[in-house]
């Protein structure tokens, strides 16, 4: 039996936060390969992005063209993965980008319209190639969002408290927005009127997402990743949180939506959907 060959792996935003502890993870991976590491910043462009983030070389210079790295994925004796934790405004156009050269994209980063998503999905479909759009890398959110599911069922008032760090561009989390929008399947209305209620200050109740369900964003220093689901019915008050006091807690996620995007041919959103 012929060695499997371990999956190509182009990091996207490689100095980022979340792309250092990618980058960290994937180095020490058996079944991986990091081939390519692209950021903007003009710092450490050409640098070995191993001695960057100090686990030694890794022989992966920093590029700032998406493009021609992953380029150099395409001839690599496997079909490759992108791991993208860049920026809302450019995740959309870096998705297909990778679509379009045969590299599988596995997308961290939140912020995508409906019709961004939408569009993604018939694009992979046509190019039967597997693409994860993952709102949220932690196991510990997904038996989060499996209990408030479980939880809906017996409450009809239901809100939802999003926690970031003062460096998230988008607002609602695309987190929170997944749970509301799980909730919204379960095909009830939620939080009937007790009031005629009116926002002195606009905004004040938060966003209103899937069948009436509010969203409070919180963005602060200090902060990483949190959320609140909070269920409500007379005389008492069920909490459920996720609290993140470390990236590398996304880790065994993101390892295992690499793997497992290798045997898709079209998108699927939620790391609930692969485990």
């Amino acid at each position: 039996m012929t060695e499997k060959s371990p999956i190509p792996v182009v990091v996207n935003g490689a100095l980022g936060q979340m792309g250092r502890e990618v980058i960290k993870a994937v180095s020490q991976a058996e079944d991986m390969m990091l081939v390519g590491a692209v950021d903007l910043n003009p710092e450490y462009l050409g640098q070995d992005i191993g001695e960057i983030i100090g686990i030694g070389a890794l022989e992966v210079p920093v590029l700032n063209d998406l493009q021609s790295v992953l380029v150099l994925a395409t001839q690599e004796k496997v079909q490759g993965v992108m791991v993208d934790f860049t920026h809302p405004d450019s995740v959309y156009e870096n998705t297909r980008s990778a679509i379009a050269y045969g590299v599988r994209p596995v997308i961290g980063t939140t912020g995508l319209s409906d019709k961004q998503l939408k569009d993604l999905e018939e694009f992979a479909e046509k190019a039967s190639t597997g693409t994860l759009i993952i709102p949220n890398f932690s196991i510990g959110i997904v038996l989060l969002q499996q209990a408030a599911i479980t939880a809906s069922k017996y409450f009809d008032h239901v809100e939802i408290i999003e926690l970031h760090h003062d460096r998230k561009a988008d607002a609602p989390s695309g987190t929170a927005i997944k749970t509301a929008q799980m909730l919204g399947e379960m095909g009830k209305p939620f939080n009937p009127p007790k009031v005629a209620s009116k926002e002195t200050m606009a905004g004040a109740r938060g966003a209103t997402a899937e069948q009436n369900i509010p969203i409070h964003s919180i963005r602060l220093p200090g902060l990483i990743a949190h959320q609140e689901v909070l269920f409500g019915s007379p005389g008492e008050l069920y909490t459920l949180r996720h609290d993140t006091s470390d990236r590398s807690c996304y880790m065994p996620g993101v390892l295992l939506s690499i793997r497992k995007v290798t045997e898709l041919r079209s998108l699927v959103y939620g790391l609930e959907k692969i485990i």
